[in-house]
C-alpha cells in the first residue's frame, strides 16, 4: 500500500488494521477507553510542537491526532453507531451554523461586536437540542458545573470548574486570599503526614493542587502553560547537573544529594543560551 494525500486511504488503513484475523493483533483488542489516553497525549504533542515553533513536527503530530479521530470513528462504525463521514458532517454543519456572519447571504452578516453573542446563543440552542434528544431521565435539573466536560485534563477542568462557580459569586476577590488557602491546604497535608494516612495525604495533595490552579486563575496565568514552563526549567537545570558531573568524570549515581543540590543552585543562577537569545536557567 502506497502513501496518499487522500483521507480515504487513511480510513482504509484503519479498517485493515481492525479487520479480524488479518488485522493487527494490538489494534484489534483496543476500545474507546484504551485509546482515549493516546488521544489526549497526541493533543498535548500538537500543543508542544506549536510551543516549540516546529512546523515539521507539527505536521507529524497533527497526523497522529487525525489518526485518533479515524480510530475512534472506525470503532464506532463497527458498532453501527456512526462513521468518519458522520463526524465530518457533524462538524461542518456546526461550523456553518455557528458562523452565520460568514456563511449567510449579505443581508445576514453581523458586525464583529455581535459575533461572540451570536456564537454563545447558537451554542445554547445546540445544547438545548441535544438535551431534547436525550431520554427524559437525562433531562432533569443538573448542576451549574455539569457543562464542564469531564474529559478535560485535570488542570484545565479545575480551572473551568472554578470559572463556572465564579459566575454566581462563589469566588475569592483577592489572590492573597487564595494564597492563604494554599497555606491552609499545606498545613493539612502536614497533619496527614503526621497521621501517616496515605489516602488522606493524596486527598489533601489534590486540594492543594486545586488551590494552586485557583491562584493561577486569579493572576491570569494558565496553569498548564505555567507547569509546562516549569517542567522545561527542571529539565534544563537537571541537565546542568548531569553535564557538570560528567565534566568531572562523575555519574549521577555516584553523587550525593548534597552535591547535586549545590549544582542545582549553580544552575539556577546560570545563563543558558537559547535559539532566541539567552535566559536564566
Amino acid at each position: 500500500m502506497t502513501p496518499s494525500r487522500d483521507i480515504s486511504r487513511l480510513i482504509e488503513i484503519m479498517a485493515a488494521l481492525r479487520t479480524p484475523v488479518t488485522g493487527c493483533p494490538w489494534d484489534l483488542i483496543q476500545n474507546f477507553g484504551t485509546i482515549a489516553p493516546y488521544t489526549i497525549e497526541e493533543a498535548y504533542e500538537v500543543a508542544d510542537a506549536i510551543t516549540r515553533g516546529d512546523l515539521d513536527d507539527l505536521r507529524e503530530e497533527l497526523g497522529d491526532l487525525l489518526l485518533q479521530v479515524v480510530y475512534h470513528a472506525r470503532m464506532a462504525e463497527e458498532q453501527n453507531a456512526f462513521a468518519f463521514g458522520d463526524v465530518v458532517e457533524a462538524i461542518t454543519r456546526k461550523m456553518i451554523r455557528r458562523h452565520p456572519h460568514v456563511f449567510a447571504d449579505k443581508d445576514g452578516n453581523i458586525q464583529p461586536a455581535g459575533v461572540k453573542s451570536a456564537w454563545e446563543r447558537i451554542k445554547a440552542e445546540e445544547k438545548a437540542e441535544r438535551a431534547a434528544r436525550r431520554p427524559p431521565e437525562d433531562t432533569a435539573h443538573k448542576s451549574l458545573l455539569a457543562s464542564v466536560k469531564a474529559g478535560l485534563p485535570a488542570l484545565t477542568r479545575a480551572m473551568e470548574l472554578q470559572r463556572k462557580a465564579s459566575t454566581v459569586g462563589f469566588d475569592w476577590n483577592d489572590p492573597r486570599a487564595v494564597l492563604a488557602k494554599i497555606r491552609e491546604e499545606a498545613d493539612e497535608i502536614e497533619a496527614a503526614l503526621d497521621r501517616n494516612d496515605r489516602q488522606e495525604i493524596a486527598e489533601e495533595t489534590g486540594d492543594l493542587m486545586f488551590a494552586l490552579v485557583n491562584l493561577a486563575r486569579h493572576v491570569d496565568a494558565d496553569p498548564e502553560t505555567a507547569l509546562r514552563a516549569t517542567n522545561a526549567k527542571f529539565e534544563r537545570r537537571f541537565a546542568y547537573i548531569e553535564k557538570a558531573l560528567a565534566a568531572k568524570g562523575r555519574s549521577l549515581e555516584g553523587a550525593s544529594l548534597e552535591e547535586m543540590d549545590a549544582l542545582w543552585n549553580e544552575a539556577k543562577s546560570a545563563v543558558v543560551p537559547t535559539k532566541a537569545g539567552t535566559h536564566t536557567a
